[in-house]
């Protein structure tokens, strides 16, 4: 694996730790495509840090049980404000 791949990697892994944030957000954040980030954070960082990737998976799968009470609050400012 190249070197710049590793460092986008971690730093991707360190935003979604310290925001909590979702895949979306950080591809925003990092300027690179939601499926790089999903396939940097779900395939790539498990071979690199398997600690880091569990404490990483822990905040996904909480932003993905959260997905549709988000979409609802964001639908909803949308037709009511």
């Amino acid at each position: 694996m190249k070197d710049y791949i590793r460092s986008r990697i971690y730093e991707s892994a360190e935003y979604v730790l310290e925001n909590k944030a979702t895949i979306r957000e950080t591809a925003r954040k990092m300027m690179i495509s939601k499926s790089t980030v999903h396939k940097d954070l779900r395939e790539r960082l498990a071979l690199l840090d398997g600690q880091l990737f569990n404490e990483v998976k822990e905040v996904l799968e909480e932003n993905l049980e959260q997905r549709h009470i988000r979409g609802g609050a964001s639908t909803k400012a949308k037709y009511f404000s």
